[in-house]
């Protein structure tokens, strides 16, 4: 399928100069020399990616690979002008053999021939690699593309509903809390407004959340309708039954209700404001991220801290409208992000190229790479070792990865983001669900070529 807009990183290429880091064997006798290509740098960006893998995936590789000299290329620069050297190298035909890249970038990389399906670049040992057993089919979609596997997922995160049990418990409301339909959040909602809470619901809205809109809010709304925004090598949804239904749950909450802030979804810090109010006691259901859980209200280093967040939040799946009515017959839904490691198709050396590439995606290392934090990874061996200590992190990667679904690595896909936050900021000012699905729809139209791209 052909897209009449793609972003300035790809159509300006052919105006740009040519760069090569180089890849393939060394002028010395009987060696071979493989490059890493990452957006880290050590003591800078993403520094502990950089020194893992200078300190423990390069010399570890070398140490069973005796003719391999493996060459680190660190990189520390905004994510789009890493993206742009990213595609200069591999529109030439040079570049790393091994490279990191977003895994929103994986679909646009495809469609412009800038990467292969690792089988055809690594060989036949690619689909018999021991850890695709041990990443599930949910995770495996982040470096897959119209069906094939162009990369190998590193990290990854999930949706959840958090909420806080002592508001709960003053509201009269069950603990541990699990939804099972989008009426179950808004009855959730009444009573803990009728108990005082100040926000019973923040559901992430508006142009000002940003993406944090599209991926907290809309896209695991619409898969709990039943439909994701794109469906590989089919159409965009567009003004359908289930984008209503989802703009009409957002209606529920800001439409005077009083069960949402809808000042809030419209402030340039909101976000950054709706955290510290649910860790003041004064949210009390908040749907996010697991980096909510790990990093904004950990509680020694978070950005609005809870001391006693082990004790008063509570977390839940995200609820698909009703019971079955989610996209895969799913009772419960989420939304995952994350990067991805693919091979360079123009390597000199790609069977070797896929044996570090699968070498650094192995349990040894991907422990080594969390060198004793617990994050969730893209192993569900991993994750079974690490993640014992964190009961939160260990539910999103025994509960929730199964069942997410991600993005789609188009190169529209940030513009069709934009177009689904000016819908909910509509609906949030007063607009009918039916009218700011529609509004989306012409849009949507204009952006991905016309009404034979676009669903009903």
């Amino acid at each position: 399928m052909r897209f009449p807009s793609r972003p300035a990183v790809i159509a300006t290429l052919a105006a740009l100069a040519l760069t090569s880091c180089g890849t393939g064997a060394d002028s010395g006798a009987g060696s071979v020399s493989l490059t890493i290509a990452a957006n880290s740098i050590s003591g800078g960006k993403n520094s502990e990616s950089a020194d893992w893998i200078k300190r423990w995936v390069i010399p570890e590789f070398e140490r069973t690979h005796r003719d391999v000299k493996v060459l680190f290329q660190p990189s520390g620069v905004d994510d789009e002008q890493y993206k742009t050297k990213i595609a200069l190298d591999l529109k030439s035909g040079t570049g790393a053999d091994v490279i990191d890249i977003d895994g929103i970038w994986v679909g646009e990389f495809a469609q412009a021939g800038y990467i292969k399906p690792l089988p055809e670049v690594g060989g036949a040992t690619v689909e018999q690699w021991e850890g695709w057993s041990q990443i599930p089919q949910a995770v495996q979609s982040l470096g897959i593309f119209d069906g094939k596997k162009y990369g190998l997922p590193q990290g990854t995160d999930g949706r959840v509903l958090f909420y806080n049990k002592t508001l709960f418990a003053k509201a009269g409301l069950p603990g541990p809390w699990q939804p099972k339909s989008w009426q179950d959040i808004i009855d959730a909602g009444t009573r803990l407004k009728a108990a005082g809470v100040p926000v019973p619901i923040q559901i992430d809205a508006g142009t000002a959340m940003g993406e944090a809109t599209t991926m907290q809010g809309v896209l695991p709304l619409l898969a709990g309708a039943g439909s994701e925004i794109y469906a590989a090598g089919s159409k965009w949804t567009g003004a359908s039954r289930s984008l209503k239904d989802a703009l009409g749950f957002y209606r529920q909450i800001y439409g005077g209700s009083g069960l949402g802030d809808p000042r809030l979804q419209q402030e340039a810090k909101g976000r950054d404001k709706s955290f510290a109010q649910f860790a003041a006691g004064k949210i009390g259901i908040l749907a996010e991220s697991d980096y909510f859980w790990r990093s904004v209200v950990e509680p020694r280093a978070g950005v609005a801290p809870m001391k006693d967040r082990d004790q008063v939040v509570g977390y839940a799946k995200i609820p698909a409208e009703r019971p079955g009515a989610g996209v895969r017959g799913q009772d419960f839904v989420s939304m995952s992000g994350g990067a991805v490691r693919v091979l360079n198709p123009y390597s000199k050396n790609p069977r070797l190229a896929w044996d570090l590439l699968a070498f650094m995606h192995s349990a040894a290392a991907t422990k080594a790479q969390l060198a004793g934090q617990a994050r969730i990874s893209s192993r569900a061996d991993v994750n079974d070792e690490v993640l014992t200590a964190d009961p939160m992190l260990k539910f999103v990667a025994d509960e929730v990865l199964p069942l997410t679904a991600y993005r789609p690595g188009l190169a529209v896909y940030p513009q069709v983001s934009a177009a689904l936050q000016e819908a909910t900021a509509a609906v949030v000012s007063g607009t009918s669900p039916d009218e700011a699905a529609a509004a989306y729809q012409a849009k949507l139209e204009d952006l991905v070529g016309g009404p034979a791209h676009v669903g009903g």
